[in-house]
């Protein structure tokens, strides 16, 4: 039906009832495909596999389902997937501003395609001049009638009043000329590939970003039914999602993003800094080759020649390498290297050996002899039907976004354990985690790394202070951890050196972290431990929580010395291990997400570290204070300025008048809590009820002078309890309303 010519000659169509010659293929039995010679100068080869004719084929066909039209409205369907457009006889329909595609084309053989990414666009009536240009393009000079399937009734109905001659059909037959459907069924896959190689024509419309999350641990590439059908034909559905909104349609002439011109464009970029490529496509370069990796290169090899030559074009030019004096700059070519480079690693076991033999060095990887095999117990029992991962890297902390990088932007890979041996790689290497899913059953499980080596690992009270001075510490790997009761501390294994014996410090931890379990009233150790990582960079602030909590590799040493952490506190891990206590029900967003937090490093400063909270942080000081307090004052004591340390000021007042008690028990009784609203004034006014109950004072004009808004059938409820005459707010003579 076609063969793919690489040299890029013209070719002519005969199609079934239609003399008109088309440039894109040229019917000569069953679909095949010619591989080039791999040992050509790599741009010539970059032009053989890369450059396609898809813009002649779009200008001459354009004016079949695109004249007069310039958008595509797809407001009024579901929520569509991204397409991936990868054949060189596919062309996009419909862009956004960031380049993802939800309505393609392709030829293939002597038929055509129409791919929509949500079959809800099937029926669409802000499509219906769209849907009957493309049904007439598909048709061409066919006589046979259109099929559709009865789950595209409303598309029949379109269909006939524009009087086309139609007929609902739960099946495919030879004798239709074109073909409708949705993409949820891939039992008539090879029926519906030989119908449109034949010269058939195929409407088919679907996402994939629904049976994703219901299929986590398989691939939509090669597992979604429409991608059994879709993928031959250069078109693959994605498992992300797009807004529906209007997408820009190509005119013609225009330079249109496609998949194949952009590798070939930016392999020629890298070869001759020719400047043809658009520094726009980078990004979607990037996405569009990770998905297109997943692809099952043994049913189409010429896809194959795609990482081989990207893999000749990375030996000839090298690789980055990325540090504080060496900076990546976003949506350069180097980065997009990396970037690209990264994404082969974890399908090609072989790449990363290669890379590495090559002097390809990350940031802060040493030289070290790679073990032939670990065997370790573990307690789980890891297996697909769980979802059990696989993870190399310790975070991930994304810095795609960031203008420049002082390391590679994405630091992490997760692969699921879909099967008992699995091999996986990465270009950066880093710790290897096994993630598994909560609820999973337990037990003791052997598990072998090969091609891995030990890494300096400290667990307090199963670690002797002895095995880790003689062996432990001296693993020559990049990347260490120490795990006390409830948290574990991953720091670059060269600061380990110089730490003898970690038990002072885990001991000092576990009463930290103890005391951020009791005035968050939760259970002590946690259930899970909390993991702090510092790395070169990471995406924002100095530090910012999550799992794990972040910080830069300036911190370290304030994490692992006790004499430090004694003497100077560690404000910023114990308030970000604050924020991780944080519990929507009593936060009040933006007002409190940089306050109540602050509660924790307070706590922790002055009952585990003996420092005071004027010392604990310079914004606490006595002076600080009082000068916040009067700004509030001054500006009439409105919500709109009561945000972060202003904000902390109310609970600081409730706390030295009534001490930490009160917070301890409502955050308990908070726990027991359902039903609990949203809108920020319903909460805070069961605030104002269930602190006032608790230290049994009514409070209302305490948080009147805050400036909440305290409701009228609250204020009464708690009228019973006694005046708070040690009001704090009388003093600063602050608006109260009795």
């Amino acid at each position: 039906m076609i063969i793919e010519s690489i040299e890029g000659k013209e070719m002519t169509e005969v199609r079934r009832g239609q003399g008109r010659p088309n440039p894109s293929t040229e019917a000569c039995g069953k679909p095949m495909f010619i591989d080039h010679n791999l040992d050509e100068d790599p741009l010539k080869e970059t032009e053989k596999l890369l450059s396609n004719r898809f813009a002649e084929d779009i200008s001459q066909d354009q004016p079949h389902f695109l004249d007069g039209i310039s958008k595509l409205n797809i407001t009024e369907s579901g929520v569509p997937s991204q397409l991936l457009v990868h054949g060189s006889l596919a062309f996009p329909l419909g862009f956004n501003p960031n380049l993802d595609c939800s309505v393609a084309g392709a030829h293939y053989g002597l038929g055509r395609v129409i791919v929509l990414s949500q079959d809800g666009l099937l029926f669409s009536s802000k499509l219906g001049h769209f849907l009957i240009k493309a049904i007439r393009w598909l048709k061409g000079d066919q006589k046979g009638r259109i099929g559709v399937t009865p789950k595209c009734e409303h598309l029949f109905h379109r269909l006939t009043n524009n009087g086309l001659n139609c007929s609902l059909e739960s099946k495919l037959t030879p004798d239709m000329s074109v073909y409708c459907c949705t993409a949820y069924d891939d039992s008539e896959a090879k029926q519906i590939l030989e119908f449109v190689a034949e010269g058939g024509g195929l409407l088919i419309g679907g996402q994939a970003w629904a049976w994703s999350h219901q299929n986590p641990t398989k691939s939509v590439l090669t597992d979604f039914a429409g991608n059994h059908i879709l993928n031959p034909f250069g078109i693959s559905i994605l498992s992300q999602h797009v807004n529906n909104n209007l997408f820009d349609c190509p005119r013609p002439g225009q330079r249109s993003y496609h998949f194949r011109l952009a590798m070939a464009q930016f392999f020629e970029e890298v070869e001759n800094k020719s400047g043809n490529f658009l520094r726009d496509w980078q990004e979607k370069l990037i996405r569009d080759y990770s998905a297109f990796l997943k692809i099952s290169t043994g049913e189409i090899p010429i896809y194959d020649s795609v990482h081989r030559m990207l893999k000749k074009v990375i030996k000839k030019n090298k690789l980055p390498i990325v540090n504080n004096d060496k900076l990546l700059f976003k949506n350069f070519c180097s980065s997009t290297l990396l970037r690209l480079a990264s994404e082969l690693a974890h399908v090609r076991m072989d790449f990363t050996s290669e890379i590495y033999r090559l002097g390809y060095n990350t940031s802060i990887l040493h030289s070290y002899s790679p073990a032939a095999s670990i065997n370790t117990e573990m307690n789980l029992t890891s297996h697909s039907k769980n979802g059990s991962l696989v993870q190399i890297g310790c975070h991930s902390d994304d810095l795609s976004e960031h203008s420049k990088t002082a390391r590679e932007p994405v630091a992490v890979y997760q692969h699921y354990l879909d099967k008992r041996d699995n091999s996986i790689s990465s270009l950066l290497g880093g710790l290897v985690y096994i993630i598994v899913p909560n609820g999973c059953s337990l037990g003791n499980t052997s598990v072998t790394f090969t091609g891995a080596v030990p890494a300096p690992y400290f667990i307090l009270g199963k670690t002797s202070v002895k095995e880790w001075k003689n062996s432990i510490l001296h693993h020559p790997v990049p990347w260490g951890e120490l795990q006390a009761e409830s948290i574990i501390l991953t720091v670059p294994a060269r600061n380990l050196q110089y730490l003898e014996n970690p038990e002072p410090v885990l001991y000092l931890w576990n009463k930290m972290t103890e005391a951020i379990a009791k005035l968050g009233a939760k259970a002590h150790p946690f259930p899970r431990h909390e993991r702090i990582v510092l790395d070169e960079q990471i995406s924002h602030s100095g530090m910012h929580a999550g799992y794990p909590i972040t910080g830069h590799l300036g911190t370290v040493d304030c994490l692992l010395s006790e004499d430090k952490i004694r003497k100077n506190g560690l404000w910023g891990p114990i308030h970000e291990l604050g924020r991780n206590q944080q519990c929507s029900a009593w936060e009040f967003p933006q007002h409190t997400t940089e306050a109540i937090c602050k509660l924790w490093p307070i706590y922790v400063h002055e009952t585990v570290l003996n420092i005071s909270r004027d010392h604990a942080h310079p914004a606490l000081r006595f002076e600080e204070r009082q000068r916040r307090l009067k700004e509030y004052q001054k500006n009439g004591a409105s919500l709109s300025m009561w945000y972060d340390w202003t904000a902390l000021e109310t609970y600081l007042q409730l706390q030295e008048a009534f001490g930490w008690a009160p917070f301890i028990q409502v955050f308990e009784k908070y726990q027991q809590l359902s039903g609990v609203p949203e809108d920020n004034d319903r909460k805070m006014n069961m605030w104002v009820m269930k602190f006032s109950d608790q230290v049994q004072k009514n409070l209302v004009p305490f948080f009147k002078a805050w400036g909440w808004p305290v409701w009228e059938e609250v204020a009464a409820e708690i009228a019973c309890l006694p005046e708070w005459k040690e009001n704090p707010m009388k003093m600063y003579g602050m608006r109260i309303t009795e």
